[in-house]
């Protein structure tokens, strides 16, 4: 991963937000919910992302809500993998009625839409914080990782380590977590970070269309009060375009991440040797390096 610059590029971001989601509300200058004179102002050296028809702060508001929006994000894809691995693996491990009843329950969730369920549970529920909101969106975002999981699984249930180790009286439980699992684990880790951004996604749609609570922020709330004050009507592109570029840097940093992830797990991905100075694609067809020595180095040995 540190040898893969999207990887990396990924990492830095991602690290960077979850920094801020740990000091950005001491770092913020002004409370997110103080009012003030300095109502609807554009960016100033006072107020960075300027303030909305209060005077709060913006670039306090943004600032604060990164925590909620990692928080929920992270709580989720962790609920979410937890449960595409045991429901996922075991189904494509066992055979016979136990490993098509996960089977199908995995199709049940794969089918029902997620979003619409989430706004049903989170709206029906007397208290949406941020805890129940990430344990509703993991709860109901797990079914395609598992599916992954389990097609993975299938694939190496039949293979000679696998079989040896069944033939040497190993126990069912301790091949999935020895021989199998460790094979998988770039996969779960994909589908970890897709997890994450869809919970991140989620989380700020819930709090656009006003189903979370509107007095904690997060991203989604600083877009729903721009969007109900009207805030392109009047001009005021700072009120909006902060939270909605945070939100496509954190949603660029986790997709660079996957398709690191991507390239690891998939070889012909790959565009660099693992000799020094050797520019290769893995595939059908091997190119050689553009260096005339290394091709002879190569076409010798």
């Amino acid at each position: 991963m540190r040898t893969n610059p999207k990887a990396l590029t990924g990492l830095v971001a991602l690290g960077f937000f979850a920094l801020m989601a740990v000091v950005g509300p001491w770092l913020a200058p002004f409370d997110p919910s103080e009012r003030s004179s300095a109502l609807l102002q554009p960016p100033s050296a006072e107020h960075w992302f300027g303030t909305t028809h209060l005077g709060q702060d913006i670039f306090s508001q943004v600032l604060a809500g990164t925590r909620s929006v990692v928080l929920v994000g992270a709580i989720a894809g962790v609920v979410a993998t937890v449960l595409s691995v045991l429901v996922g693996v075991t189904a494509g491990y066992l055979s016979g009625s136990a490993g098509e009843g996960l089977s199908a329950l995995s199709n049940v969730f794969l089918v029902i839409p997620a979003l619409p369920l989430i706004v049903i549970i989170t709206s029906s529920l007397p208290e949406t914080s941020n805890l129940t909101i990430a344990l509703v969106i993991g709860l109901t975002s797990w079914a395609w990782n598992a599916r992954v999981l389990r097609a993975q699984t299938l694939s190496l249930r039949r293979r000679d380590y696998v079989e040896a180790a069944r033939a040497n009286g190993e126990s069912a439980w301790r091949i999935i977590l020895f021989e199998i699992m460790p094979n998988l684990t770039a996969v779960i880790a994909s589908g970890f970070v897709g997890t994450v951004l869809f919970a991140v996604v989620s989380e700020i749609t819930l709090a656009f269309i006003g189903v979370s609570d509107a007095g904690g922020w997060n991203w989604g709330t600083v877009l729903y009060w721009a969007q109900s004050q009207q805030a392109l009507a009047q001009g005021a592109w700072w009120w909006f375009v902060p939270a909605g570029l945070a939100i496509a840097l954190l949603g660029t940093a986790l997709s660079l991440v996957n398709f690191g992830i991507d390239e690891y797990v998939n070889p012909r991905l790959r565009n660099r040797f693992s000799m020094p100075g050797v520019r290769m694609r893995v595939g059908f067809t091997p190119v050689l390096p553009q260096d005339p020595k290394l091709a002879q180095k190569l076409e010798t040995s």
